[in-house]
């Protein structure tokens, strides 16, 4: 059998258009007419190759229509006519080893190209795993941070005739979306934003965010007089958890200026979180408390900045140190500049019981809401 080398084409262009290789361009355009109205999908319905040869013909023309790749094609074919002809004259002992050569050479480079990517998916696998555990890692150090700040408050309550009464300033648990904010838009206001990764980085300028949990969902917009949907008009729903709570409500405290832009932003539990009503009543969110001091000056940041963790409208909650504990204590450290976050310790691939099963419940949560976000999406299609 002659060689085969792995520059050869699949399907030989003049052979395709039934031309021959001293064909001119307007030989070359006339073949392709004729042929391609055989082959058009369009007359057969009936054959499913008949795309696949429609597509065959159309790039064999486009290719010998251009001199330069037509040049380099006609080389190779030349290369080709004089190895078939150097084996041809080769004897059969001889043939035999040049096809079976070849054919572990072929066999070395799929064995090759199959390593490579079973080490490529490996090292992903093991990245994914890396970072789960990092994630599952912090969580439960926010879970410990608040029990030992509920046993403070609760050592600290004030005792009256014999009784401990309830602390009316302790803080309310904080809830699973707390610091998830519910995005909609139409595609076609924002094109760019058509992936959790783009939305996550567009919105990453009012704080860190995890893309990893960022659920979308795109449907067709119904029409409300025909009930039907709209010709090309894609709505956008997406689920967005921050890391730090400031910047949740930094970016529902700008809803007008991105609802002018085409963009609804609310929080993801459909009201604000306790936790926030807890520090107005402290007078620590502009609430009644808070009016009674005075209100330091702030400065606007330049622009081409980024933003912080936290709006501008959140004079009150900057400049308190009573707040900055309580945000530190609950849900880390902010970032109020632009420096980059220290990197995260190292993680263990090995995945304990509790481990495994504080991911599980994440993915059960993470099911739960998006089947909640359908459904809310098809109560207001209805």
């Amino acid at each position: 059998m002659p060689p085969k080398t792995p520059e050869d084409p699949e399907q030989n262009p003049y052979e395709l258009l039934g031309i021959l290789q001293e064909a001119t361009e307007a030989e070359i355009r006339t073949a392709y007419r004729t042929r391609s109205l055989k082959v058009h999908p369009d007359r057969n319905r009936n054959d499913p190759n008949a795309a696949q040869k429609f597509h065959a013909l159309t790039t064999a023309s486009t290719l010998l229509l251009d001199p330069l790749r037509r040049l380099a094609l006609d080389a190779q074919l030349r290369l080709q006519a004089a190895k078939k002809q150097r084996f041809a004259s080769y004897g059969n002992k001889r043939k035999a080893m040049v096809s079976e050569l070849e054919e572990r050479e072929q066999e070395f480079k799929k064995a090759r190209m199959a390593k490579e990517k079973e080490r490529t998916a490996r090292e992903s696998e093991n990245l994914r795993i890396r970072e789960e555990g990092r994630r599952m890692r912090e969580q439960r150090e926010k879970e410990l941070e608040l029990q030992e700040l509920e046993r403070q408050c609760a050592r600290s309550k004030p005792e009256s005739n014999g009784t401990v009464e309830e602390d009316s300033l302790a803080p309310p648990p904080p809830g699973d979306l707390d610091t998830t904010i519910r995005v909609k838009y139409a595609l076609s206001s924002h094109p760019t934003l058509s992936t959790a990764f783009a939305l996550a980085a567009h919105l990453r300028r009012y704080g860190e965010i995890d893309e990893g949990t960022v659920v979308m969902s795109q449907n067709a917009k119904k029409s409300k007089k025909s009930k039907g949907p709209v010709d090309g008009e894609m709505i956008v729903t997406a689920l967005v958890p921050f890391n730090q709570l400031g910047a949740a409500f930094a970016v529902v405290s700008s809803a007008e200026s991105l609802k002018d832009r085409g963009m609804d932003v609310a929080w993801a539990g459909g009201s604000e979180p306790p936790i926030l009503g807890w520090l107005r009543e402290r007078g620590e969110l502009g609430g009644p408390a808070a009016k009674r001091a005075e209100p330091l000056p702030t400065k606007t940041a330049p622009e081409g900045t980024t933003f912080s963790s936290f709006p501008s409208s959140f004079v009150s909650l900057v400049h308190s140190v009573n707040l900055f504990k309580s945000l530190i204590f609950l849900f880390g450290k902010p970032a109020f500049d632009d420096a980059a976050p220290p990197p995260p310790p190292a993680v263990k691939t090995g995945m304990d019981y509790e481990s495994l099963t504080l991911l599980r419940m994440r993915e059960a949560e993470r099911t739960r809401l998006e089947k909640e976000i359908l459904e809310a999406e098809a109560a207001e299609g209805g």
